[in-house]
């Protein structure tokens, strides 16, 4: 039997590989989970009665594209946030914003660039699908360093020209996993006056945009359209699972240009995977409700204040801008990783094991990912233990 050799050059897989590395005894009587970015906050009360006022939905094949209501409540969030006057033939549900990520690329990637192999950008560190879906279609993944020097956001002014030209899509998370770094309006206009001159797409994921500090995250498609870029220069993504603590549900939505968002739709119409009626009605009452938003962001400013108590005095150390991890440097990630599991029971994620080594350098491998995503007592415990272990 011969198997394809497409995916043989896949990063390692993030989960299994931390499982195998922890897969040591350890010396705690309690062990605190700080490795997945699960939120643990409350979800909004009304959830469990709108299910199940919408149960016989389940009975019935849902919509491909998103209900009426859904796509309505969606773009009212956009108006509200960002200023956007989207139609709604113009947003797409999607059944969690991984899937949406990944069929973007399927969808919307050229074969070829000026006469030649594709180019699919990515901040290293990175979220692994964008990966994949650069592999997927036969694309060249370039992963572009995301670190103290450029502001843990990718400089992709820094690439030759000749790559630049070759690049179909540019990957952009903002705010950024792991690092919590923000893009501007300024790294927004450049970054899309640089797809402009080399012409390509800019996939924005901006699943983090409602857990902030003070000032809210511009977003890629509010500056595209101030600047009058073309349309269909930049499709954002967005999702309810860090928003409103609800990853099981799997609800998110991309928005771009009327022709990309046309190709999405064409490629749902024979792959997708829809999001059942009853939660979207759930999502629907979700996307139109700040107040539970506004509880939730207060929580992690909590977090926020916790965090820079216990771990501020530590060399190197930067407080997020937003979203709810740290990214704590270390000699070595997963050896620091090893060492705090077998001493402390506290797990948390080698930097390494979500970037690639692109000319011989790891931009993750002296870091370690903390998630501040469980109830506040409990990640504080964790936080003194990883100061005392690692810092002390």
């Amino acid at each position: 039997m011969v198997f394809p050799e497409r995916f043989s050059d896949l990063p390692a897989a993030t989960w299994p590989r931390l499982r195998a590395l922890l897969d040591v005894p350890t010396k705690a009587s309690e062990t605190i989970n700080m490795t997945i970015g699960e939120p643990r906050h409350p979800f909004p009360a009304f959830v469990g009665e709108i299910l199940a006022a919408n149960l016989q939905g389940f009975g019935k094949y849902p919509d491909n594209y998103g209900v009426p209501a859904h796509l309505e409540a969606i773009q009212g969030f956009l108006n509200r946030r960002y200023g956007l006057d989207i139609p709604t033939d113009q947003i797409l549900t999607l059944n969690g914003t991984r899937e949406g990520l990944y069929n973007a690329a399927m969808a919307l990637c050229r074969e070829e660039k000026n006469g030649q192999q594709p180019v699919i950008l990515t901040p290293n560190p990175f979220y692994q699908v964008y990966a994949v879906a650069a592999l997927s279609v036969g694309a060249e993944a370039r992963y572009v360093p995301a670190t103290v020097e450029s502001g843990h956001l990718p400089d992709f002014h820094a690439l030759p020209a000749d790559v630049l030209d070759r690049t179909a899509i540019a990957y952009a998370c903002s705010p950024a996993n792991p690092q919590g770094a923000v893009a501007d309006e300024g790294y927004w206009r450049d970054l899309i006056t640089l797809a402009e001159k080399h012409d390509f797409m800019i996939f924005a994921d901006e699943c983090y945009s409602e857990i902030y500090r003070d000032t809210p995250p511009p977003g890629a498609l509010e500056i595209a359209t101030r600047m009058g870029a073309d349309p269909e220069r930049v499709v954002i993504f967005h999702s309810l699972s860090k928003r409103s603590n609800l990853p099981g549900l799997r609800a998110g939505f991309c928005a771009g240009g009327p022709e990309a968002i046309k190709r999405l739709r064409l490629l749902r119409a024979f792959a997708g995977a829809p999001l059942s009626e009853p939660l979207q009605a759930v999502a629907t009452a979700a996307w139109n409700d700040e107040a539970h938003v506004v509880e939730n962001r207060a929580l992690y400013h909590r977090k926020y204040a916790i965090a820079d108590d216990i771990l501020g005095h530590i060399d190197g150390y930067q407080s997020p801008q937003a979203g709810f991890f740290l990214w704590l440097p270390v000699d070595d990630g997963e050896k620091a990783a090893v060492h705090l599991w077998q001493e402390t029971g506290v797990r948390t994620l080698p930097g390494a094991y979500l970037s690639q080594t692109q000319d011989g350098v790891n931009p993750g491998e002296k870091y370690i990912r903390v998630a501040m995503v469980a109830p506040t007592q409990e990640m504080q415990r964790g936080l003194t233990l990883i100061r005392d272990c690692l810092y002390g």
